[in-house]
This record gives structure tokens, sequence and C-alpha cells, in this order.
């Protein structure tokens, strides 16, 4: 009788030490969505790796701007680390405010807006008025449906522009700028700081007397509702994942390099960023 209640003891604490054993694993299992921007691609990647180095298992996927918020709302992913606050990404805070929390700002002193190579004879988003055949009234833009295309509609309601707002992606953006700029053509491109371009060519913000692209923003952290009760640990390093303009930007020239891979660049950062990384995770 004694032998068969130390056997049915030794059961249940195996369970229970099964039981634990898959809630850590679980605990070290983080899904983060993000958008294919240059600025998101180098900090969701340098996460991923801050991450992995402290044992977790990290899995990253990308998705249009307006899915990624749905992901964190809805649980499919644990958080993200590229919400433009408080102007481009504003409705879809709004909308889900309350099924998000907030963690806060992982860059500030972002910045959006249109952007041209500063030899071109444009100054002011109310140039392209009287200016737009000069870029034969195109504004080349991103992703439809991202909150700098959003803002670029508004802009050229509000300045009543003769031009059309040109749907594509960071990258065809960037080959069109490129393009433009070999041949020292003007172009007017939708931009945000940080972005690689502003590293690799003399650029220029056009000013914006209306102010429909706001003021300065932070790129913020957000995670699912739950996570700081599931994993206390995660959401720590989260609240204090903190990346400077300067870094981002170094990480986006480097992922411009002929062959670069963001999981690569990322690491590399890491390495040579040992105390910032520390600061995360301890």
């Amino acid at each position: 009788m004694f032998r068969k209640m130390l056997l049915t003891a030794a059961t249940a604490l195996a369970a229970v030490g099964l039981a634990f054993g898959s809630a850590e694993a679980q605990n070290k299992k983080v899904k983060i969505a993000y958008v294919e921007w240059s600025d998101a691609v180098v900090a969701t990647n340098i996460l991923k790796a801050a991450l992995e180095s402290k044992g977790y298992e990290v899995t990253i996927t990308p998705l249009a701007a307006a899915a990624m918020w749905q992901a964190v709302a809805t649980g499919e992913a644990d958080a993200m680390v590229a919400a433009w606050l408080p102007t481009t990404h504003a409705s879809y805070y709004g909308q889900l405010k309350d099924k998000v929390d907030l963690v806060g700002p992982n860059v500030t002193g972002a910045k959006i807006g249109w952007a041209v190579p500063k030899y071109t004879d444009l100054s002011s988003v109310e140039d392209l008025k009287a200016k737009a055949s000069l870029v034969e009234g195109k504004v080349i833009g991103i992703d439809p449906g991202a909150g700098l295309m959003k803002a670029s509609d508004k802009a050229i309601k509000e300045y009543a522009l003769p031009v059309k707002l040109v749907d594509g992606s960071d990258a065809t953006m960037a080959a069109a700028l490129k393009d433009a700029y070999d041949r020292k053509q003007p172009i007017v491109v939708t931009a945000w700081t940080p972005h690689w371009m502003f590293a690799r060519w003399d650029m220029k913000y056009l000013a914006d007397p209306k102010n429909v692209f706001g003021g300065e923003e932070t790129v913020n952290t957000v995670a699912r509702k739950d996570l700081k009760k599931d994993n206390p640990e995660l959401y720590a390093i989260l609240s204090k994942f903190k990346l400077s303009l300067d870094d981002e930007q170094k990480v986006m020239v480097w992922n411009e390099e002929k062959g670069a891979k963001p999981a690569e660049t990322a690491a590399r950062w890491v390495k040579e960023n040992p105390d910032k990384v520390k600061a995360w995770l301890e």
C-alpha cells in the first residue's frame, strides 16, 4: 500500500513537472508581426536576435500594416515593434486600443512626409500645385493602406494637387528613387525617418505648411493584451527594447549591400553592441 502511494505521488509529481516544462517551453516561444518597411525589418530582426541569445524561439511574420495590428489584437502574434504614433497608425490604434497593450516607444524622432533629391526644384508640398509636371504628375508611394499613404491622399486633397499617388512598396519606391537619382531627374517619394535613403542619397523633406503629415513621431512596441501576465520576462524585455535613429539607419545601409540578409546584419549589430543588448535582457 505504501509503495503504491509513493508510486502515485511520483506519477503526480512527474505530471506536474511535465506541465511546468511544457509551460516553460511555451513561454520561450514568441511570435512577432512586422510590416516590410526598412526600419521595421531592422528592428524586428534585431529584437529576434537578442531574444534568441536569451533562449527564446522566435517566429517573425511579415504582414500589411492593418493585418499586423490585427494579429496582435487577436493574439495571433505576441507583439510588434512597428507602431507609428501618434499620427501614421492613429486609425489602427483608435480601433484596437482596447484590445492591445501599448508598451511604449522603441524609437524616437521619427517622421513621415514627402521627400525629394536636393537637386529637385521643389521646396514645399505646395510647390507641386504649379510644378507637378516636373515629376510627371506623380508621387511615388509604398504599400496601399499604409498610414503614410493615407496621409498622402489627404495631402493631395488638402493642397488640391494635380498629382497621382502611385501604389507600390518600400522596395519599388526605393528603386524608382535610385533610377531618378542616377539620371538626376526630379522625383517625389513618400518618405519616413528612419530610412536608409537619407544615408545613401542627398535628400530633403518638402515643407508641409498645413501640417498634414504631423510632427515628430515615435515608433512603438505593442503587445497582445495578456502578455504581461502570461510572460512577464518577455514583457520586461520588450519594455526595455530601444534603438536610436543612427542604429537603425546603419543597419538599413548594411541591408542594402549586395547579398545582405536581415537576420545576419541584425546578428552582426547585436554582436557589436553587447552593452545595449544586455540592458534589454537583464
